[in-house]
């Protein structure tokens, strides 16, 4: 009587082929074989790099929060209530995404999909909005040419929105993957990666949320 297939071995597997490969070409079939992790422990070293950068930037604003040159400082910029549906909207997100990756345990492809893209509308009215922000801030003068201030909010916060959009154009690669090959293993890497990438990015946002706009309008 054969043993019952150990579910740790079955997830290794998925990870072992976590690239798709034309299944015909049995030639190359070997040099996938490891692929899967090494796009994990990639992909971590990158969020960790990406951790250093944000560190660095945050310990920037810090220095220079106080820096206005006779400008206006957060106090007088700031909307904490628009800023607050920012914030609501990125957080939504994150939660339409951890639905997608339930429904993606379920092999539920039509749910991943219409998760994924309730989480990319959340991103896009994020990004509009802070976009608005910005372009408003220009037209009053408080550019960030204006003070080391405003240099170092429209450098933080920007970076963040660079972040954000990469996040949306990574998306749009995913649809597609999802619409052409399915729930395969390499796509379920693909969404992980998407995930952890994702949820970085709003802890990220509650940390400027709190320093930038929450203690700059106190």
């Amino acid at each position: 009587m054969s043993k019952p297939a150990n579910p740790v071995d079955h997830y290794e597997n998925q990870i072992d082929s976590a690239y798709d490969h034309n299944p015909n070409d049995a030639h190359h079939a070997g040099d996938h074989h490891d692929e899967g992790p090494k796009v994990t422990l990639g992909f971590w070293i990158y969020l960790m790099s990406d951790c250093i950068l944000f560190a660095s930037i945050f310990a920037g604003y810090a220095v220079l929060k106080d820096a206005t040159a006779g400008g206006p400082n957060g106090r007088e910029l700031f909307d904490l209530n628009y800023v607050a549906i920012e914030t609501a909207l990125l957080l939504i997100s994150s939660l339409t995404y951890g639905m997608a990756m339930i429904s993606m345990e379920a092999n539920k492809l039509k749910g991943v999909i219409g998760w994924l893209a309730m989480t990319a509308l959340c991103g896009l009215g994020f990004m509009g909005m802070e976009i608005y922000e910005f372009a408003h801030l220009i037209h009053e003068g408080a550019g960030p040419d204006r003070s080391a201030f405003l240099s170092a909010f429209f450098t933080l916060v920007g970076t963040h929105g660079l972040h954000v959009t990469s996040g949306l154009i990574w998306m749009g690669a995913m649809f597609v993957h999802l619409f052409k090959r399915g729930l395969t293993p390499a796509n379920r890497i693909r969404m992980m990666t998407l995930s952890l990438f994702w949820h970085f990015l709003d802890i990220i946002w509650i940390g400027v949320f709190t320093i930038v706009y929450l203690m700059g309008a106190a």
